[in-house]
């Protein structure tokens, strides 16, 4: 089964090794994904969550898929006050293909004006 990597060019790719997203047969697998500048400074979770969603669905379409071929998002937030917020972003994406989902709340993500980080998996039929 032949492999697809696809990069974003995200700084962490190359010093981590690992790629944006991975399409195997009919399975797309999004790395966990958080804003980056210029999403980072002064704005809230519900815009960060929007931008994070932006570079999933590039990575899934580069990958020959998209948002309504997902079947689960795992959703990590700094803050679980924020969940309502990046529930309506996630809500704005997803809301009529409803995957399977968490959120969680952790102590923190790589840069500390992150809010949100979201990974995503896709199954074409």
């Amino acid at each position: 089964m032949a492999r697809q990597n696809i990069s974003s060019g995200g700084r962490f790719e190359p010093v981590f090794g690992y790629s944006r997203a991975v399409r195997v047969g009919n399975q797309v697998f999004v790395s966990g994904t958080t804003a980056r500048d210029p999403h980072l400074d002064g704005t809230d979770a519900y815009q960060q969550a929007k931008a994070v969603l932006d570079i999933i669905k590039a990575a899934l379409a580069e990958a020959g898929s998209s948002p309504a071929a997902v079947v689960r998002t795992v959703t990590y937030v700094t803050d679980i006050a924020d969940a309502e917020l990046v529930a309506k972003a996630h809500s704005e994406v997803f809301g009529d293909v409803l995957p399977a989902a968490t959120m969680v709340e952790v102590s923190g993500l790589m840069d500390p004006r992150m809010k949100v980080e979201i990974e995503a998996h896709a199954v074409e039929e």
